[in-house]
């Protein structure tokens, strides 16, 4: 009879007396009830799953115990979101959430240098992790990184051999201007890539990496009077170039220095 089914019970249904009647919690509210110790116990315990580790995860009182308990259970090892969310815990020790980085996937170590909650050595240590993939993954991989990864990430990609990917980590908005100068006075900078910078609509423009690119070897001679014409002649005896030269670039037209920076 319909008047005779019984309801299901709830996942993890609590009891207490309260004026003799019985009150059931949802996950949710289990989790928020529940005590620090026993939390371990749950974290530890068979019936652990995704969501349920997710729950626990969002108490920011959780001992360091329960997080080793959560990054080690089976239950839960491939859970990407299960991951990310240790890795996000105030509470998590670094030996875990450093562990838990070189099981990330590329993506998802992007995801976590790009996080603004998420501890700066962390973040470097996600970039660092993603530093070192970088020969071994797809070159669509390492565009999509060009574009979207943190400025760290852009300016190791400013070495990639495939110029549409050294180009696109040119454009990549989180790129710095100390970031390009570094890498065009690397000894391994190419002449591809000062040639891009030399015709890029913003960075070519800038005082700082046109001296950059008149100390670089590998910058083509037909751009090195317009920059050296932005500097004058005391400033350019430093470059690798013939300071002479130099000297008599930057005087050809002087009206050319005329530009606003």
């Amino acid at each position: 009879m319909l008047g005779n089914r019984q309801k299901p019970e709830p996942s993890h249904p609590i009891e207490q007396s309260n004026q003799g009647e019985a009150k059931t919690y949802s996950k949710e509210e289990f989790i928020d009830i529940c005590s620090a110790d026993a939390l371990g116990d749950v974290a530890a315990g068979a019936a652990l799953n995704e969501d349920l580790a997710l729950s626990i995860l969002q108490r920011n009182d959780l001992a360091p115990e329960v997080l080793a308990e959560l990054s080690k259970s089976t239950a839960v090892a491939a859970s990407r979101k299960v991951k990310l969310a240790i890795l996000a815990h105030c509470k998590t020790p670094r030996y875990i959430s450093l562990s838990l980085l070189r099981q990330l996937f590329t993506f998802d170590l992007m995801k976590v240098a790009l996080t603004p909650v998420m501890a700066g050595d962390l973040k470097a240590a996600a970039e660092d992790a993603l530093i070192k993939r970088l020969e071994s993954i797809s070159s669509g991989e390492r565009m999509s990184l060009a574009r979207r990864a943190s400025g760290r990430v852009a300016g190791a990609l400013l070495s990639d051999p495939e110029p549409r990917v050294m180009r696109t980590a040119l454009e990549n908005p989180r790129l710095t201007e100390a970031t390009i100068i570094k890498a065009l006075m690397s000894p391994s900078s190419s002449a591809a890539f000062a040639h891009a910078v030399c015709e890029h609509a913003k960075w070519s423009l800038r005082r700082d990496v046109r001296m950059a690119l008149l100390r670089n070897e590998k910058t083509q001679d037909r751009f090195l009077g317009e920059f050296a014409r932005s500097f004058a002649a005391a400033q350019l005896p430093d470059c690798p170039r013939d300071s002479s030269d130099l000297a008599s670039a930057s005087l050809e037209d002087p009206g050319s220095c005329k530009r606003n920076w």
